[in-house]
Order: structure tokens, then sequence, then C-alpha cells
């Protein structure tokens, strides 16, 4: 069964382009990258070669030749020449490009042909990416792709676009769900934090219509994961690398989530981990949300790179890190126990940056003023506060109301409650984090 996902209009815009330039899809193992692709081509085009660098390093001497459309074709056909490719009507599909990037040289060259479209595909993990953009800057186009966000996750249930409208209307209006809206709604939401949003993982939700089987494949994706770190990195780095990734859940479980590199290893350095950090963070596997220095436009650059919180890119991969005994009571009673601040956190920061903003929190110095993560409009600095439950939000009372901070004028909070307004303070259910963008282009009442 193919999901339905935000890269199909992506890729229907593309091909509707006059001036179609090679497209890289980049992101992390296991979003559904060539699925997509795959589902795209089969409804747009008669013919389509794929070649996986990966599965077939054969394709490596397509090259060899030369760059031009003609001599990469070719040698394809040398190779297998059962392969159709037909001028105007073929899509010719790159995948796992990070293990053959020299083929992005050829980009410039079929775009100058123009008799075939080009889409290339690649795990950021070991991808050298600079090296790809340096040999086809000009030639192409990029986009990422990340596991599906619960409006995906609600298509795949059968909820409709008009369904996600309404949602946003209640955001916008702010009119309370129903009773049985707010249970409808809140279950589903569970179910995607328990799953997260790896297709595979949600496609044999969607099938068998139960969790069986899901933890197994969610700690399949970890494992590969991992075997992309020992298979791509060498040296010190490779065991620094894993030792960040596994303390991420250990650390976020705490009341203070800033992430300590003391914690990884006694005496770890800055130096030496920051690199393994940047790796994971290319790689699309983490999250990083930064500390501000003062919560103050602008953002950039206003804030300390040294003080930081990691976050799993997917939530549903975060899940399956937990103790067995907390694995199953959220399984079984949908009960988050120690985990629940960090699950909601970790949540939140993987729908912002889903949205496309970068992630920041605030701490001040005493602690005596804390905020979860805080986004931008054109003319405010808004404050974002994830709550469990609805406790009274004392730092971002202070951020509204203090005379310290002119750039903030409102906050919005997102709790395991209903829609509110009280002391310009914006609150909505959790489930409704996917719209938050929408809702500030609406804007506020």
């Amino acid at each position: 069964m193919y999901l339905k996902r935000k890269i199909d209009r992506i890729l229907e815009e593309w091909k509707a382009s006059p001036d179609r330039k090679p497209l890289i899809i980049k992101g992390a193992r296991q979003v559904g990258k060539t699925r997509s692709v795959r589902h795209f081509a089969e409804k747009e085009y008669k013919s389509i070669v794929e070649i996986n660098f990966f599965e077939e390093p054969k394709y490596n001497v397509i090259v060899r030749d030369g760059y031009s459309a003609d001599d990469i074709i070719r040698n394809i056909t040398l190779l297998d020449p059962r392969k159709k490719i037909i001028p105007g009507e073929t899509l010719i599909f790159f995948d796992e490009i990070q293990k053959f990037p020299d083929i992005c040289t050829s980009f410039k060259f079929f775009r100058q042909d123009g008799r075939y479209d080009v889409i290339a595909s690649g795990s950021l993990l070991g991808t050298s990416y600079n090296e790809i953009e340096s040999i086809s800057v000009g030639s192409k186009i990029d986009k990422e792709m990340k596991s599906m966000d619960f409006e995906e996750f609600l298509w795949a249930n059968g909820y409709s676009e008009k369904n996600i409208e309404e949602i946003l209307t209640h955001m916008v209006e702010g009119c309370p769900f129903s009773d049985a809206e707010m249970t409808a709604f809140g279950h589903i939401f569970m179910d995607y934090v328990i799953t997260g949003g790896m297709p595979e993982i949600v496609d044999m939700y969607i099938t068998n219509g139960h969790f069986g089987g899901v933890y197994d494949a969610q700690q399949q994706i970890v494992n590969d994961y991992r075997e992309d770190v020992r298979k791509y990195v060498t040296g010190l780095d490779q065991a620094r690398i894993l030792n960040v990734f596994d303390k991420i859940p250990v650390q976020l479980a705490k009341d203070n989530k800033k992430f300590q590199l003391s914690k990884v290893k006694s005496g770890a350095r800055f130096k030496d981990y920051w690199g393994c950090i940047d790796w994971l963070d290319t790689a699309g596997v983490i999250n990083i949300c930064y500390c501000l220095n003062t919560p103050e436009l602008p953002i950039k650059g206003n804030y300390d790179d040294k003080k930081y919180k990691l976050y799993y890119c997917d939530t549903g991969l975060l899940v399956s890190q937990l103790d067995e005994e907390a694995q199953e009571d959220l399984r079984v009673n949908q009960n988050l126990g120690v985990y629940k601040g960090a699950m909601y956190e970790n949540l939140a920061g993987e729908a912002l940056v889903k949205q496309g903003y970068d992630l920041y929190y605030y701490k001040r110095k005493d602690s005596t003023l804390e905020e979860d993560f805080f986004i931008r409009s054109r003319d405010d600095l808004i404050p974002v506060e994830i709550k469990a439950g609805n406790n009274v939000s004392r730092s971002l009372r202070e951020l509204i109301k203090s005379e310290k901070y002119p750039d903030i004028h409102y906050g919005i909070k997102f709790i395991s409650g209903n829609i509110g307004h009280e002391n310009n303070i914006y609150t909505f259910p959790l489930f409704c984090l996917f719209l938050l963008k929408r809702y500030l282009k609406k804007g506020i009442r």
C-alpha cells in the first residue's frame, strides 16, 4: 500500500516545470524516498530506468567514457540491454548516490541535453554532500524528505484535507474542540507517538490494525543507523558518534534536558565531539536545539553553539529506545511515565523542524526562567511551550509581561487539553502542533 506523502506534490510540480533540472531528494534512511519516487514515476512515465549504486556497484563504470547523456545512456544499455530509454518519456532514477557521488557531474549535461528527466536520491548517512554540491552546483534542485508528520499520518488513517482544514479553523477561530473530537484526535495522536513517522512502521500499523511487530521494526531501523555509522565512519569518531546517539534518550529523560558531554564519557571535550554531533545532524538522524543567549531578535547568531539539546529525528525511534517496562506501559496503557516530558518535547522539536523551523530554547543562567522553544514571525519572537498537562506557565507569562523582552508579545502553549486563550497565551492540544506555521500565517486574533 502506498501512503500519500507531501513529496508527491513537490514531484508533480517539478514535472510540470518546463525547465526541469535534475532533482536530488535527500533524507535519512527509511524515510520513504525510493518508494515515493517509484510511485511518482509509475504514474508519469512510460519508461523508468532505476540504478541503485549500493546494490549494483557495476554501474559505477557508466561514466568511464564521459559524462554526456549519450555516453551514460550507451553504457547503461551495454550493461543491461533490457532497459528501455525513450527520449521524452523516460525517468532515470539514480538511487543511493552517496555510494557514487561522481554521477552528479553528469547532471549539467543531462540538463543541457533535455531528453531525459533525472531524479537522484540518497541517504545523508555517509554522504559527502559538499562533494556533490561542488560538482553539480547550478545544475540540480535539492529537496529534503523526512519521516511522515502527523498530517501524513492522518491521511494514512483515512482523514481528508477537509478534516485538516477543520482542525486549523478551530485554531484560528479559537473555538474549542468537542469531547468527541478531542477523544478521536487524542487517540490517533497517541498512536502516532508510539509508531512515529517511518513509512514502513506506519504501513505495518495501518495494515495490521495493531502495534504487533512495530517495536522490532523500529529497533531494526535504529540498528541500521548504527550499522551505517560503522560503515561510513572510521577511527575514534565511530565510537563517539554511537555514544552520542545512544545517550540521547537518557539525557532527554532528565529534568535538565541540555545534552551534557560529561554524561557521554567522563572528561569528554566539546572539540572532540562536536564533529560527531554535526555528522548526526547532517545525516538527518538528530535535530539540534540551541540555547539562545537572550530571548530577542534576531535569532540567527544569537545562540550558544556549546549549549544545546539533542532530539531524535523521529519520535518513534525514541520510543524504541525506552526500557522494556516503559515500552509495555506505553503501548498497553498509553502511559509515558518518566519519559512523558522527553517524548512530547522530542515530538514538538520534530514537528517544528518538519515545518521548516530551526530549533532554539532559552534557560536563564540562574535557572529561574526556561522556555522550550522559540520561533519567529515577521515581527515577533514567539515562545512555544510544551506541557504534558496544563500547568501554570510562569516562564511564559514573564517573557510576555516583562519589558526586558520587547520582541515578545504573546506565546503559544501545546497541552494535553483543549483550546484556550488567556493573558496573551494561546493554548492548543498537542495534536495541533503540525499546523503551527499555517496558523501563524492566518494571524493571531
